[in-house]
């Protein structure tokens, strides 16, 4: 398996369309609503294309699930994930905290991921078993080990006005026993900053599959944990996920499980 070729293909991909989602961002965008809050711009759209022609261009016998309504099924043991833009809702409104995210899967095991920031000009990538890189110089989770001294990071749920499961327990526990939480809006930029130490911890619920297969398998290769709220594999789904620097890991499974309970 030619790993290089693949992170290569893979991080151009990323690239092109994070470096033409920058040059548009402060295009008012097209913007069509999946839900009350959920929304998809004609960026979106187009930053998938791209990403799924290159991609497709190089593997086309491979599979393909991305977040604007791609799904190519062709029995491969190879499968691209692909969030074209995650933190659309920040895109939109020209908050410049979004990213591209790509991420390989053979198996059902994702095998690498890549994430680009174009605003910061931030490539994060990792391939399992090699470590993890932003901008290919080696990342780390953090030293925290006391949960009162960490920083963390969570994001709520695009039907938190229809549902009573919406985070809003888990944050207020956290809230009075750490130092500080923080809500960017883009779930893979925070599994990166996990992975360099920029936070110590990040949980979220109702993700999906391409939210969070780059992040995992970046924070994983920085040397830290992940799980879902019980500290069991998480699976590919993103409905629980919780990655931290491994040092309090079992801290905060701790605290989600009294909400849980």
């Amino acid at each position: 398996m030619d790993m290089e070729m693949y992170l290569k293909v893979a991080k151009d991909a990323a690239f092109q369309a994070g470096t033409m989602l920058k040059q548009h961002s402060s295009t008012p965008p097209k913007i069509h609503y999946k839900g009350a809050v959920d929304l998809v711009t004609d960026f979106d759209n187009r930053a998938q294309d791209m990403i799924f022609k290159s991609l497709s261009n190089h593997f086309p016998e491979h599979d393909f699930l991305a977040e604007e309504n791609l799904s190519e099924e062709k029995g491969s043991d190879f499968c691209w994930i692909i969030d074209p833009i995650d933190g659309t809702t920040n895109y939109a409104h020209n908050f410049p905290v979004f990213c591209v995210s790509i991420a390989m899967a053979f198996e059902n095991e994702i095998k690498l991921g890549v994430i680009y920031d174009p605003m910061r000009e931030e490539m994060f990538m990792a391939v399992k078993d090699k470590g993890a890189v932003l901008n290919d110089k080696p990342i780390h989770v953090s030293s925290v080990r006391e949960l009162d001294k960490s920083l963390l990071a969570t994001g709520f749920p695009y039907d938190l006005r229809e549902s009573r499961v919406n985070n809003f327990d888990h944050f207020l526990n956290f809230a009075t026993r750490v130092q500080g939480i923080r809500r960017g809006g883009a779930a893979a930029l925070d599994l990166c900053y996990v992975a360099c130490g920029r936070f110590d911890g990040f949980w979220e619920l109702k993700l999906q599959p391409w939210d969070v297969a780059a992040g995992r398998v970046i924070v994983l290769e920085a040397g830290g944990q992940v799980s879902d709220f019980r500290n069991s594999e998480p699976g590919l789904s993103g409905d629980e996920i919780l990655a931290t620097n491994s040092l309090i890991h079992e801290q905060m499974v701790n605290i989600l499980g009294s909400s849980l309970d």
